[in-house]
């Protein structure tokens, strides 16, 4: 779930930790599982100062890590930032460096990016997580890590993130997907060429849902030196999805379809009890005027977690308000928020 993708820096290769023989919830096993990973400040000696911040949809580390500066966010001079980079973002093993991975009923879930995540940190001599952090994606990993270890976690930050995907968010998943999947290159199992109709509607549909109707009727695009609105869908949303592999954009979105926190061996489908196993300090912070994960839809789910803590972030930026590095005043109530959460 990036969002105004074509702002961020080059993408750097990150350090990379591999796994022999994994096998993925879908059954299948591959003989390398690659996770690539990004770590930021200095672990302490008691190994006590760790924090871990998933990646989201579209993303990749350098897309996200905008938050990791001094006085910023997530302050590397005082916290060891590690981020993963989620499975099918291209970064770590994905449709686009795997052939195994574009084949039919193969997919990626989060109890395979958490699992994955626990096996890098074990090697690196790391049993407790400070806090995890995570919007969007993130955050449905970050609740996944409080259900399957909730002894090594103290602390989680949700943004605008839920820990199931709901029926209604279903919807705008299958709409992305119909939309790649529509354009003519497309064989019915993978792409034959650039689906240049595909990403064009992909987009489109996108940015519908990203921000809010109050956003657009205050066009804020047009103060960083877009004509229009075709001209900012253009330039900002789909030149940069089309920097992305439409295979990985598909498998992610598989991903994102089957979010549930409970849909693993620890839990069995019981979505309530995995929730209620957390016992993290969990701060649940949905933006007020999102349209994938509805404050409606996070609050329930704060209700389930026992030291919850539910503070939605009142902005017109819908989900991007949860990302907010083109705005100062979403950026700082996250960034008071998370010391005070970091502080307890």
């Amino acid at each position: 779930m990036a969002s105004d993708m074509s702002a961020f820096a080059y993408q750097e290769i990150p350090e990379q930790f591999v796994l022999k023989n994994f096998e993925l919830q879908c059954k299948v096993t591959l003989p390398e599982l690659v996770l690539g990973y990004q770590t930021y400040g200095q672990l302490n000696a008691a190994r006590s100062n760790v924090v871990l911040y998933p990646t989201s949809y579209g993303a990749q580390h350098t897309d996200v890590d905008w938050l990791v500066r001094p006085g910023g966010i997530l302050d590397p001079t005082k916290w060891f930032v590690i981020v993963p980079n989620m499975f099918g973002n291209g970064l770590s093993t994905s449709p686009s460096n795997c052939e195994m991975a574009k084949a039919k009923g193969f997919y990626f879930t989060h109890f395979d990016n958490v699992r994955s995540q626990r096996a890098l940190l074990d090697s690196l001599g790391i049993e407790q997580l400070a806090l995890v952090y995570g919007w969007s994606m993130g955050a449905q990993q970050a609740y996944h890590w409080g259900a399957l270890y909730p002894e090594r976690v103290e602390r989680i930050a949700a943004i605008c993130g839920t820990a199931k995907t709901t029926d209604h968010n279903r919807i705008f998943l299958y709409s992305l997907r119909a939309a790649l999947q529509g354009d003519p290159t497309w064989n019915g199992e993978r792409f034959e060429g650039i689906p240049e109709r595909g990403f064009h509607t992909f987009t489109q549909i996108y940015a519908s849902w990203a921000a809010s109707q109050a956003y657009y009727r205050a066009k804020p695009y047009l103060a960083w030196g877009y004509t229009s609105l075709e001209d900012y869908l253009l330039r900002s949303w789909e030149a940069g999805y089309r920097r992305r592999d439409p295979h990985n954009l598909l498998a992610m979105i598989e991903t994102w379809l089957r979010c549930d926190v409970g849909d693993n061996p620890v839990y069995g489908g019981d979505y309530q009890q995995a929730l209620g196993s957390i016992t993290a300090r969990t701060l649940v912070m949905p933006a007020t005027t999102d349209l994938y994960f509805t404050p409606a839809d996070c609050k329930a789910e704060a209700q389930l977690i026992l030291h919850s803590t539910y503070l939605p972030i009142r902005s017109i930026w819908g989900h991007r308000a949860g990302n907010p590095y083109q705005h100062g005043e979403d950026e700082s109530f996250i960034r008071q928020a998370i010391l005070e959460l970091l502080q307890n």
